[in-house]
């Protein structure tokens, strides 16, 4: 005995197998209202107006010329939006329902009806509350300090430099002390043949040997600094696209800042990966003294802040692109003439206030002083030479600095022995402005 499959007849008279689906009920559906046109004016927006308290042109306030209960069709259709004026707004402090809590007035819309925020501390969000937008200058500079003075203080990954590139002669301490032997023995030989024959002859021939001896010293201690930076400048450039691990290369190109830069502390020059803001002071028969080390009649250094980062440098023969590292405490040589930023004479006492405001943040006093600040920097954009090893990881090329100290060689043209300098080699150009690429 079979039982008989349930069938149906669809609308257009075919039968087919199974029960008729039961019909579902119709979502309602939302209701919708011209927008006017508004033409960029918030006071004719209706809603968007009255949310940040701009009065309607034409009408009365919002929260009581257009607030109207709600209709009955729009409480029997469940999901169905209310209108935008589903009720009477409660005013501030009345007990007839919950209020919503707001920190204040928002700040009115522009004409063009964007909502945009200014610097920290403008309008009547700015008491305690960030807000997106451009950092104050003041505040930057606070930030940068701990909050309490505009003196920047960084970190591990900025290298502080504590003093200048240290140069020195390349040559063993042997050949020096078998020269300072030879030198003392003929001069108490030509002492004794003096006193003996005691004709002067013999002492002024002695001299003569001695003297130019004496001379080269001196004259490869007084050029020993542009000596360097004279073969700095005739060391060939190297292409990085051909450079391999290990290799002593020089590089020459434009300066892109790293993940930090830095900025300048007297002049505030912004986006640098190197800064150096020396004060230096006068000393006359008697006066004060800036360090240990100062000696009368000269200039002494008496505040020195010199810092240097990572950064990127583009070599201009091959296009390349490699990470210079000079941060975190490496070895670095910079070579940059600084310029004066500030000069107080006798004659000129009047401190500026931007002066007088450095000098306040590193507690230093200006009481009756000579003074000269120096200030140098490596701007972005400047074009720099580099002298480092070159390393590659991980596809990532890098200038590191060299293990040993590097050496000049003799300088026969010159009469130069050979000079060393520790750590990574930067020179940029004397011009710092003229030599300054928009990146």
């Amino acid at each position: 005995m079979g039982s008989r499959i349930p069938s149906h007849q669809l609308s257009n008279g075919l039968y087919v197998s199974g029960r008729p689906e039961q019909a579902k009920e119709r979502p309602p559906t939302m209701g919708s209202r011209a927008v006017p046109y508004t033409g960029g004016d918030v006071k004719k927006s209706g809603e968007l107006g009255k949310m940040f308290d701009i009065p309607v042109s034409g009408e009365g306030p919002p929260s009581l010329k257009h607030s109207r209960p709600s209709s009955s069709s729009q409480h029997n259709s469940g999901s169905v939006r209310s209108g935008p004026n589903s009720g009477p707004v409660p005013k501030p402090g009345s007990n007839s329902g919950p209020v919503k809590k707001t920190s204040g007035p928002l700040t009115p819309l522009t004409p063009t009806g964007l909502i945009t925020s200014g610097p920290i501390g403008s309008g009547p969000l700015g008491s305690g509350r960030a807000r997106s937008g451009q950092l104050d200058p003041a505040a930057a500079a606070g930030a940068a300090a701990g909050g309490t003075s505009g003196k920047a203080v960084y970190g591990s990954s900025v290298t502080s430099l504590s003093e200048e590139a240290r140069v020195g002669f390349r040559v063993s301490k042997a050949v020096v002390w078998v020269f300072l032997i030879v030198v003392a023995m003929g001069v108490l030989v030509g002492a004794f043949l003096m006193a003996a024959v005691k004709k002067a002859v013999i002492l002024v021939a002695v001299a003569a040997v001695v003297a130019p001896a004496v001379a080269v010293v001196a004259w490869n201690w007084a050029w020993r600094r542009r000596g360097l930076l004279g073969f700095v400048r005739k060391y060939a450039d190297a292409e990085l696209r051909g450079a391999v691990d290990g290799q002593y290369v020089k590089v020459t190109g434009v300066v892109t800042c790293g993940s930090i830069p830095l900025e300048s502390s007297y002049q505030k020059v912004q986006r640098c990966v190197y800064i150096s803001t020396e004060l230096y002071e006068y000393k006359g028969w008697g006066g004060k003294s800036a360090n240990p080390k100062h000696r009368c009649f000269s200039w002494g250094c008496r505040h020195s802040e010199r810092y240097m980062a990572d950064f990127y440098i583009s070599d201009f023969h091959s296009g390349l692109r490699a990470l210079v590292k000079a941060g975190y405490g490496a070895k670095v040589a910079p070579f940059v003439k600084p310029t004066t930023a500030a000069d107080v004479t006798k004659e000129k006492k009047d401190l500026s206030p931007s002066f007088l405001r450095w000098l306040a943040e590193r507690s230093l006093s200006y009481d009756d002083r000579v003074m000269r600040l120096k200030e140098g920097y490596i701007k972005e954009g400047s074009t720099v030479s580099v002298m480092g090893v070159v390393r590659r990881h991980d596809n990532v090329l890098m200038i590191v600095p060299p293990p040993e100290p590097i050496s000049t060689g003799c300088q026969w043209r010159q009469c130069l022995l050979p000079t060393y300098v520790e750590g990574l080699i930067v020179m940029c150009a004397d011009n710092q402005e003229t030599d300054v690429v928009n990146v």
